[in-house]
């Protein structure tokens, strides 16, 4: 079979310019439009928020700004980690309810650890604390997922039913750990994983790393594209034109490009800058000094898992049986595939990415209470659907879950931003959320 670019079918020349364009770029529609959408929601409250109260960003208002926008992404972090589970487990047409009240367990378990056992024990400020307390939370939550699994898989539980209940358990298991107190503060080590400035450390990598890792990512992009052209043309598969393959380069690069900037737009504040220049003896200009804060940690933590998360689902065998059982679960059993165990191991995974959101979530609030990751399972799960996962099972995307969760947080940050009540925040989530399945109905109809 002759190696052919998509540009060259004859069908294709009928179809109009933008259907020809998603085709040989291989971009998925309802990915461009939650990018739209996206850019829609960033512009519409930095409008509004200009009208309100006026501001820096690019049009006048306080939403696009580095400052706004480096804490978006942020606050994205936490909710973008569990989503990429909540990817798998939705595919392989299950649910899980429970992740709000996992992360507030295991938070509330992460910050008794450190406050009254690990802190008195080894000292405060031990460098050991922060490592031993993330281990110990990544167990317990994916003990914790396990245990959900194996009622699902091997009981015959509705996951439904069984993240229900836990749902309710581990809430109420938070509020008996620490009786409805607030633990803090949490280990000045561990603080940074949120994201916050520990003393005169920030929860940052700064602006040089910030360029490097920017330019790491670029080269990466770009290798990705000759790899997978190289390999088409290995197994004889059908090649992007070559304007495509520049424009997905170009693209990504941009984007990489303007995400780096603005976060190194943003400055530490004043009265950082004054203890660090303090402590290391380095005298501050009258105009001031000018410290970028670079990608934080939580963000680039949400971005690797995120990476890994992608591998996990499209490049192992794993990943494959996930879908598969999505797919038609009892063609995946008659083929071999261990359903029960892969359920227990997906709920597991599911288990350890909360873990991994509640110390995002309590190092970047300095504290850690049994409200903390309330209603967070909704938030989680309407990110999944948005960013294209079917609930009924079978389709999703990790990349496309992460941009689902920052769309979620976007309303959530431009409705506070403009002094929105809670209920209405609340509304709109769920007006939201319903929206999103309907369009993954007509979406699926269309299809077929």
């Amino acid at each position: 079979m002759a190696v052919t670019d998509n540009n060259q079918s004859p069908a294709l020349a009928e179809e109009g310019p933008l259907t020809r364009f998603l085709r040989a770029t291989e971009i998925d529609s309802r990915m461009l439009g939650m990018i739209f959408a996206l850019l829609v929601i960033w512009v519409g409250f930095d409008v509004a928020s200009a009208f309100i109260r006026g501001g820096e960003g690019l049009l006048g208002g306080t939403f696009l700004t580095p400052r706004n926008l480096w804490i978006l992404l942020v606050q994205t972090s936490s909710i973008a980690v569990m989503t990429t589970g909540m990817v798998l487990i939705i595919v392989m047409r299950h649910i899980d309810l429970s992740v709000g009240s996992i992360l507030g367990f295991t938070a509330v378990c992460i910050g008794t650890m450190q406050v009254y056992w690990l802190g008195p024990l080894l000292g405060v400020g031990h460098p050991a604390i922060w490592i031993v307390t993330l281990f110990l939370g990544l167990a317990l939550g994916g003990a914790i997922g396990a245990f959900h699994g194996t009622l699902i898989a091997y009981l015959g539980i509705p996951s439904f039913i069984v993240t229900l209940g836990g749902l309710i358990v581990w809430r109420g298991a938070a509020w008996s750990v620490i009786r409805g107190e607030t633990v803090a503060p949490m280990d000045k080590n561990f603080k940074l994983i949120g994201g916050g400035i520990s003393g005169i450390t920030p929860g940052s990598i700064g602006a040089t790393a910030s360029w490097l890792l920017c330019i790491l990512i670029c080269l990466a992009i770009i290798a990705l594209i000759i790899n997978g052209r190289r390999q088409r043309r290995r197994f004889n598969f059908a090649l992007r034109p070559i304007w495509a393959e520049y424009f997905l380069a170009v693209a990504g690069c941009l984007a990489v490009l303007g995400v780096t900037w603005m976060v190194n737009s943003y400055y530490w504040p004043k009265g950082v800058v004054d203890r660090w220049a303090q402590q290391t003896g380095v005298t501050v200009p009258p105009e001031g000094l000018n410290i970028a804060f670079g990608y934080s940690i939580p963000v680039l933590i949400a971005l690797g898992i995120g990476i890994g998360m992608t591998f996990l689902a499209n490049r192992t065998r794993f990943g494959r049986y996930i879908y598969a059982i999505g797919g038609n679960p009892e063609a995946a059993e008659l083929a071999g595939i261990n359903t029960r165990k892969i359920t227990v191991l997906v709920f597991t995974l599911m288990g350890m990415l909360a873990a991994v959101s509640a110390s995002i979530s309590a190092a970047r609030l300095d504290s850690a209470t049994n409200a903390l990751g309330q209603f967070d399972e909704l938030y989680v799960i309407a990110a999944a659907v948005i960013g294209g996962t079917s609930l009924a099972g079978g389709l999703g995307t990790i990349y496309g879950a992460m941009l689902g969760a920052l769309v979620m947080q976007s309303l959530q940050s431009g409705m506070t931003l403009l002094n929105f009540e809670s209920a209405t925040k609340d509304m709109v989530v769920g007006c939201v959320l319903v929206f999103a399945v309907w369009i993954d109905q007509v979406y699926r109809r269309t299809v077929k």
